[in-house]
């Protein structure tokens, strides 16, 4: 259904989410929220889907909560706290996806827009994207996952600059911080360098990518010791997979890796 909130689509091991208001800039309304929860589950879920591509239609990616909904005299208190817990059921999961997921940014990604963005390993950006934690403005504190992932990105001090300041990132200052990873033209490019990125994660090693990167989230929180005990048992299980089996065989039998990005394609 090409009205609904949410599309999602698999083709040649890529998952697409898309994001689908764009008359109101893909705003995340209270119809998209279960959708996208139940997309990042399906993305998760789909042993055939080797990347993500988390992006919006119509020239925005997502321009932050709807606020018409925060005017509702009925989503207050417990009850919008209660939307809050609900939102946190599903984010934790698109952060810490074992696979690698990349947001493709044309036009705001502002609000939680910003922590969208911010979820993914990879995020590529048009030069009209724009990047705000726009909280500040109306009185509120960064939500869905901002206050935990973007200092992390960031650094504490230029965090809490721009939470404080609620100013707007341009794509360039945003790949100069480290939020973008790279930035192109136009839409059509966009698509084009997603899907590009994208394939090439087809020939590695999904589970290893997944356990590498479980280990990577909880290293801001967990001390060197229980990263090395992480380590040995992600690295016993990867040892033990068919995946890397082949890998030295093809080593022994000098042949070329199936997983080589300096390889040109």
């Amino acid at each position: 259904m090409q009205d609904a909130p949410v599309l999602t689509a698999v083709q040649d091991g890529i998952g697409t989410i898309t994001l689908n208001r764009p008359e109101a800039r893909n705003a995340l309304g209270q119809a998209m929220r279960p959708a996208l929860a139940a997309a990042v589950t399906q993305m998760r879920d789909d042993k055939a889907v080797h990347a993500v591509i988390l992006t919006g239609a119509g020239g925005a990616f997502c321009s932050g909560g709807d606020i018409s909904a925060m005017l509702d005299p009925a989503r207050q208190g417990l009850t919008f706290r209660d939307g809050m817990r609900a939102l946190h059921q599903w984010f934790p999961e698109l952060v810490n996806m074992e696979k690698p997921v990349i947001a493709a940014v044309d036009g705001p990604a502002f609000g939680a827009g910003l922590s969208l963005a911010l979820a993914a390993d990879f995020v590529l950006a048009t030069r009209r994207a724009r990047f705000c934690a726009v909280f500040g403005r109306i009185g509120l504190i960064p939500d869905l996952g901002a206050l935990h992932l973007l200092p992390r990105i960031v650094g504490l001090q230029k965090a809490k600059e721009l939470v404080f300041t609620a100013r707007t990132l341009d794509a360039e200052e945003a790949r100069r911080l480290g939020m973008v990873c790279d930035i192109v033209e136009d839409g059509t490019a966009l698509t084009e360098a997603a899907q590009a990125l994208a394939r090439r994660f087809g020939d590695a090693s999904t589970a290893a990518i997944g356990m590498a990167k479980t280990i990577m989230n909880q290293s801001f929180e967990s001390d060197a010791r229980t990263i090395a005990e992480l380590e040995s048992y992600g690295q016993s299980l990867c040892r033990s997979s068919p995946y890397h089996q082949e890998a030295i065989q093809r080593f022994k039998n000098k042949e070329p890796l199936r997983f080589d990005w300096d390889r040109p394609a």
